[in-house]
């Protein structure tokens, strides 16, 4: 039972770093997309229309959600309330069950 516990911590874990990596590699891609897409905006029109602005936006609120999901920043349903959830629900099979 102990040895299946540290298999699946070890899971979780590489599964959370998996996340972790692709976040970092998102945050990466956007700083380096949004600044090459500043010069040529500079280079092209001297901030006389700023449009990158809008790549940096819709991009950076996809980022925010992607930073939700991957810190579990969500309030409501995260992994907090899952597994309290979990509990929960395992709690009350068990009193099923003892009832039969």
């Amino acid at each position: 039972m102990e040895e299946f516990s540290k298999e699946n911590k070890y899971l979780r874990a590489k599964a959370r770093v998996e996340r972790l990596k692709k976040f970092y590699g998102n945050v990466t891609s956007y700083v380096l997309v949004v600044a090459f897409l500043a010069a040529v905006n500079y280079y092209d029109n001297e901030w006389r229309y700023a449009w990158f602005l809008w790549v940096a936006f819709g991009w950076g609120l996809g980022i925010f959600f992607h930073a939700v999901r991957t810190f579990d920043l969500n309030p409501f349903f995260g992994r907090a309330w899952e597994e309290r959830k979990i509990k929960e629900l395992m709690k009350d099979e068990d009193e099923i069950k003892r009832w039969e």
